[in-house]
């Protein structure tokens, strides 16, 4: 058999950068899902249930629906999505809730190419941001970029996308919210690109993040959709 041509290979790894400016990488990435139901009438019966999966789940009441619940999973194995997970609603309470398609989300944990240490960025970091029991608030939702963006210099990219960081990074520092950026490139079944949630102690900040952000280049300028959002406070968690 022909021997296979190492320069071939595709590295679709995670890039990050070592403080002595060494590249590094890792091929592990956590997959989000966020589904949302409603006509749920019992959430009590739900979390009992929940805790008994040993899962990594997240349980919200959804703000805008008396009845309405929202679910958070995630897991380094997509196989999870459709074994596991599937095989749980399938079994348990959900079965009697009607589904919200318009709420369904999945994306993926990535890293930019500069951060000095992926596990946490990919892995640990988003994981106990979603776990943390003293940010219970959420707003989840789904973006698409206009299509023109990818044609911008790297150095144009960097600058719409530095100075959208750099407020999050300001309510970050501020303790008035944190964010959790999965891509969605080819997961989404309306053609989204990133998958956004955004996470906090009180619901106003997030909102006055999210009013913040209109006023930035990214986008005021550079993105075609945004929504629908759902927002909700977390009612269960399990265990960081």
């Amino acid at each position: 058999m022909p021997q296979e041509n190492q320069s071939s290979k595709v590295d679709i790894s995670e890039k990050g950068r070592a403080t002595d400016g060494t590249v590094i990488s890792l091929d592990k990435r956590l997959f989000f899902q966020f589904l949302a139901f409603g006509d749920c009438w019992n959430t009590s019966e739900i979390v009992t249930e929940l805790e008994n999966t040993g899962m990594d789940l997240v349980l919200y009441a959804d703000i805008n629906d008396p009845y309405g619940i929202g679910l958070l999973t995630f897991s380094q194995d997509p196989d999870f999505f459709v074994t596991e997970l599937r095989e749980f609603l399938n079994s348990s309470s959900f079965m009697e809730f009607t589904p919200k398609p318009e709420f369904a989300m999945l994306g993926r944990t990535y890293s930019l190419g500069y951060e000095p240490d992926l596990e946490k960025t990919l892995l640990t970091g988003p994981r106990t941001k979603v776990l943390d029991p003293e940010w219970p608030w959420a707003i989840w939702y789904p973006l698409r970029r206009e299509k023109n963006f990818e044609t911008l210099s790297e150095d144009e990219q960097r600058a719409v996308l530095g100075e959208h960081g750099k407020l999050g990074f300001k309510f970050g520092h501020a303790g008035l919210g944190k964010d959790i950026r999965l891509a969605c490139h080819g997961l989404d079944k309306n053609d989204n690109d990133f998958v956004i949630g955004v996470l906090g102690k009180e619901l106003f900040p997030l909102s006055a993040l999210i009013q913040a952000m209109r006023k930035t280049k990214q986008t005021s300028q550079h993105l075609e959709s945004l929504g629908p959002f759902f927002i909700g406070k977390a009612l269960w968690q399990s265990k960081i």
